[in-house]
């Protein structure tokens, strides 16, 4: 009984958790609910430390709640479509359903060792034909109620991968699979109307306040609300006016040029005739449409040979010209160049030699504009040079605001909020995803499948041996009949962005088995999603474009209005992390080892063979580094709450942790140090000790700085307080009785972080029936308040004792205890002391 045995231990209490559902979540009117989510993984193969992390403090927080009485809903999922499944299967002849699939298995695997609570019954992965079938329905009634459309657009393509690319996929103007340039392509697509919702969805997040401000903040940027001015250039040629959007329309003087787009209407008509302005253009239209491409690609540009007037001077022409950093999908797909006070303008007229107009100079440093543009924050007072609106020194919003109002009352713009935010195109050329449930039909055109006829299933006889999407070369399931008309048609060969799979998934948690998308009662009892935990990486796309699916959702009647906003809390963690260890191959490049290949000396590291490797301190933990901790093996060595412990014990949780064999040891060696504890205790007979009193003050004290750890998603400061109170128990002089309720107590808090040897102390303390079905202990408050006070005895300048008083004791009385004292009898040897003064509440000197 005296030894920890991890292994048989948490295997016993999984055992008798599975047998007795613990976890199995049913709706229960009687009873409230909490609904606690992680991310749901993509089915890679391998779990990492980083995912036990995750999972842990979603299952630390799932448990508490149910030591609360709370009716807990804690689900787990996979993530699964999508385009590494299909470039593993198109690397070794597969098929991505196999692939996925045994992945899932193996995760699933190595998942359960960890003890999560999860309510396995409900699991799912997003390729179920199941799920991506209620997936179909939703899309179907976005349809309906004119939430999803069809149109051409310009978007990123992929020439390798042949497949279209959201602007978070391209890196550095390359697929981020395929490494190749990426290309802008007008391509016919469907289309979320996301944009509608943006004043919406900017507007709710101030009522989020459960949300990191960081992440709000990053979702308003994105959304990016912005008032502005839009007007017309009149073209000297009589041709059709060229309108602009500008957000800076108080630095109209400073114009230089017209800019459009090369896939403005424009642009598109002037290339028509002329098969070498056609070539130029199809040059800027190659490299991504995200901002950090537009701005680290060269600027290329034409001049038009059209020139406009400018609206505040119709005797001064500017020229038109057309430019790569122009994009249709924001504005107007038109400017007008600024370059003073743009970087990007700056930097193309530079090349083109355009000229450079000042509107203004900062008040504190002027200085004339050379290869930096000014751009002053529109807070900051700025003095304009011949302001149109006779603004001397004012902030740029004021001028702002001034010149749109100018432009209104003279009747030449008019002012425009604009949107950042553009619709979300769903369209992807790939197998392996939610097919769209559409058909193409030369009589009836675009015609929505029936429901009836839903799911539309993938089929499984595809090959990858020639590039592109195999649904387009696949006869028998591209040919099929109209559903209007019943003649020949084809169906859609795109496949959904795999973001929309993870965009309702928390919704289907709650009836994962409906023949709906979500069964309203089961979505009415449930949801919302008490506590969210994921990523900072998330923090755009998928919650942005999950909170769009909740709305689209209620319109179509598949969640209620207080689920408009899906999350009420969420919290996003830290990464693990790991030191890289690194040797340099012939050719001079690094060659990476597995931790577990490296002996640490000194502070150095070693191969087996005597070899020292360069270490890279706390590393973002990558298999391509392979700095990468396996849990398998960490549970086979040291037990899965060892790894449990250290992942929440070393690091405040929204902050990076990094794994060390060290502190994983060190955990271990606690977790036995707390078995052990118990044990004596369990063995000891009933004698009668001291400080019973003490013994249970600082039980409640832990069971209110747990409990308050834990609720703030504070766990290693939990965790720190579990250490303190471990070692009151072991100093304590208490009977064996109050030992062992504190030690139940102490089990009791563990169990949320290491839940395993919490139900094995239970037990052996002689707790009733299961720790994960008792109540979350209660610290009552009256033991919070502290009667007595521990004064230090300093004896000529040194500390040599401690006494406890009660708070009120005269200082007198407190002079005769601290005098009687054998370390102050022992100083005096028998004398008188010179001096003895008393600070109440804090310290007694004694001179001799």
């Amino acid at each position: 009984m005296s030894r920890y045995n991890a292994a048989e231990i948490e295997a016993k209490w999984q055992e008798a958790w599975d047998k007795a559902q613990l976890f199995k979540a049913e709706r229960d009117p009687s009873r409230p609910k909490y609904y606690v989510l992680e991310m749901f993984p993509y089915p890679s193969g391998r779990i990492h430390i980083g995912h036990v992390r995750n999972y842990t403090m979603g299952d630390v927080v799932a448990r508490y709640k149910r030591g609360q009485g709370f009716n807990v809903l804690h689900p787990m999922g996979f993530d699964a479509f999508g385009m590494p499944a299909e470039n593993a299967a198109m690397a070794s002849g597969g098929h991505p359903k196999t692939w996925t699939y045994n992945n899932i298995d193996t995760m699933v695997q190595q998942m359960k060792p960890l003890g999560l609570s999860l309510d396995w019954s409900r699991m799912f992965a997003t390729c179920d034909v199941d799920y991506y079938g209620q997936q179909q329905a939703l899309f179907l009634d976005f349809l309906e109620k004119g939430l999803v459309y069809r149109k051409k657009a310009v978007v990123n393509w992929d020439p390798v991968d042949m497949t279209v690319l959201a602007n978070e996929q391209v890196e550095d103007g390359k697929g981020w699979r395929s490494g190749a340039e990426v290309e802008r392509r007008e391509l016919t697509q469907w289309f979320f109307k996301i944009s509608d919702f943006s004043e919406e969805l900017l507007d709710a997040l101030d009522g989020l306040e459960n949300w990191p401000a960081k992440v709000r903040l990053m979702q308003e940027n994105w959304i990016g609300k912005s008032r502005g001015l839009e007007f017309s250039f009149e073209r000297v040629d009589g041709g059709d006016p060229i309108t602009v959007y500008t957000t800076r329309p108080d630095t109209l003087n400073g114009a230089s040029f017209v800019g459009i787009s090369p896939d403005h209407p424009l642009a598109k008509e002037l290339e028509q005739d002329n098969p070498d302005l056609a070539a130029q253009l199809a040059a800027m239209r190659k490299g991504g449409t995200t901002e950090e491409a537009i701005e680290k690609a060269e600027k290329l540009g034409q001049d038009t040979g059209i020139r406009v007037k400018h609206p505040l001077d119709p005797a001064k022409e500017l020229p038109v010209w057309i430019a790569n950093f122009i994009l249709m999908d924001y504005g107007t797909g038109a400017i007008f160049g600024c370059p003073a006070h743009d970087q990007r303008d700056l930097d193309f007229c530079r090349k083109y030699d355009l000229p450079v107009i000042d509107t203004f100079l900062s008040l504190e440093d002027p200085k004339p504009v050379e290869k930096e543009a000014f751009v002053p924050p529109k807070t900051e007072k700025v003095k304009w040079i011949d302001h149109f609106t006779g603004i001397d020194v004012a902030t740029g919003q004021e001028a702002i605001d001034a010149t749109i109002d100018m432009a209104e009352r003279d009747g030449w713009g008019k002012g425009v909020t604009q949107f950042r935010l553009r619709d979300w195109g769903l369209s992807r050329q790939r197998y392996w995803g939610c097919p769209i449930p559409v058909v193409h039909c030369d009589k009836c055109g675009v015609v929505p499948e029936k429901k009836e006829n839903l799911p539309v299933v993938l089929p499984d006889d595809v090959s990858f041996d020639v590039p592109g999407n195999p649904l387009d070369r696949h006869p028998t399931w591209r040919d099929c009949a109209c559903p209007e008309c019943g003649g020949k048609a084809r169906r859609e060969t795109d496949t959904m962005d795999t973001f929309v799979d993870s965009s309702w998934y928390f919704a289907r948690f709650t009836a994962p088995h409906a023949d709906t998308p979500t069964n309203m009662e089961d979505a009415e009892y449930w949801m919302n999603v008490d506590q969210y935990i994921g990523g900072i990486e998330h923090a755009i796309l998928h919650l942005l474009y999950s909170r769009f699916f909740a709305r689209a959702m209620h319109i179509c009647g598949h969640l209620p209005e207080k689920s408009k906003e899906p999350f009420d809390a969420l919290f996003t963690q830290g990464m693990v992390t790991h030191a890289i260890y690194q040797t340099r191959g012939a050719d001079g490049r690094p060659v990476y080892h597995y931790p577990e290949d490296v002996e640490l000396r000194d502070g150095k590291g070693f191969l087996k063979d005597g070899t020292e490797v360069e270490i890279i301190p706390s590393a973002k933990m990558s298999k391509s580094k392979n700095n990468v901790v396996d849990p398998v093996a960490i549970i086979a060595q040291y037990g899965a709450d060892t790894a449990r412990w250290f992942v929440l014990s070393d690091s405040p949780p929204e902050r990076d942790v990094e794994w060390t064999a060290s502190g994983a040891e060190a955990s271990a060696k606690h977790l036995a140090r707390v078995w052990r504890i118990a044990a004596e205790v369990a063995e000891a007979g009933d004698a009668a000790g001291q400080g019973d009193d003490e013994l249970l003050r600082e039980m409640h004290k832990a069971i209110h700085d747990v409990t308050m750890g834990i609720e703030s998603f504070g766990f290693n400061a939990a965790i720190a307080r579990l250490y303190a109170f471990t070692n009151a128990i072991q100093k304590s002089q208490a009977g064996a009785e109050t030992k062992r309720t504190a030690l139940r107590t102490l089990a009791q808090l563990m169990s949320p972080m290491t839940p395993h040897i919490a139900e094995g102390l239970w037990a052996m303390l002689g707790g009733v029936g299961m720790i994960t079905e008792a109540p979350w202990p209660v610290a009552d408050e009256a033991m919070l308040i502290d009667d007595t006070v521990t004064l230090p005895i300093q004896i000529n300048g040194k500390r040599r004792a401690e006494i406890s008083v009660p708070k009120d004791m005269p200082k007198d009385e407190v002079e005769k205890i601290a005098l009687a004292t054998d370390a102050v009898q022992k100083a005096l040897d028998g004398g008188s002391p010179k001096k003895v003064i008393v600070v109440p509440g804090r310290i007694v000197n004694v001179v001799v």
